[in-house]
């Protein structure tokens, strides 16, 4: 799989791949060197900041996620780092706008791929529920992974405990679960990033 295009996301079922027009649509706000102006510190202007919502373990209840997407909007896009139980068209119809699912460890039989690579912006992202890499115990072996493959930012899910941390030069990020939060306070969360006009991103995370 390719990563040095904008977005690099399929969803095997031909019937439910993003359209290539929305895709286009967001590779074009994505392509800061066509879409920007030089500002005078030689920064990229991408003239607006781009919203991405990311969640985590919905396991088959939206209630919490439809409220994500009130608290956030707008988005131009959305991640989601696994554990949909079957809502993976539902999800990607609500937030009307192109997104990056995989699956998670209570998706069986699905058909959602356990990883993507794509790019946005300037950031190589690796999305991934993260089970494999055994998160639960801590996010160490995710960061290793993330630097042999040169990704910057690696997205997971599975401990249901927002975080966004810096290991080895990777920036980890767990948006925690709106279903079933396991953190102090028990609140539903999700991390929106921000990618600001002149390509920085910035993480924030958000409870309901």
């Amino acid at each position: 799989r390719e990563s040095g295009k904008y977005l690099q996301f399929s969803r095997k079922d031909e019937n439910k791949t993003e359209s290539a027009d929305s895709m286009g649509l967001f590779q074009e706000k994505m392509n800061l060197a066509d879409s920007g102006e030089m500002n005078g510190q030689g920064n990229v202007d991408l003239g607006k900041t781009l919203r991405i919502l990311i969640v985590s373990d919905t396991h088959g209840n939206l209630k919490y996620y439809k409220k994500a997407l009130e608290q956030a909007s707008p988005i131009d896009f959305l991640i989601h780092a696994g554990d949909v139980e079957g809502q993976e068209d539902t999800i990607q119809e609500l937030a009307a706008c192109p997104a990056a699912i995989v699956s998670g460890n209570n998706d069986f039989f699905s058909s959602l791929e356990r990883e993507e690579e794509f790019t946005i912006g300037k950031y190589h992202i690796l999305l991934t529920h993260g089970h494999y890499y055994y998160v639960s115990m801590g996010a160490e072996h995710l960061a290793e992974e993330a630097v042999a493959r040169n990704v910057d930012i690696a997205i997971y899910g599975h401990t249901h405990r927002p975080s966004v941390e810096r290991i080895d030069g990777v920036t980890l990020v767990n948006p925690g679960s709106l279903t079933y939060p396991r953190q102090e306070g028990r609140r539903p969360s999700f991390i929106l990033m921000e990618i600001d006009r002149f390509g920085e991103a910035h993480f924030t995370i958000e409870y309901l």
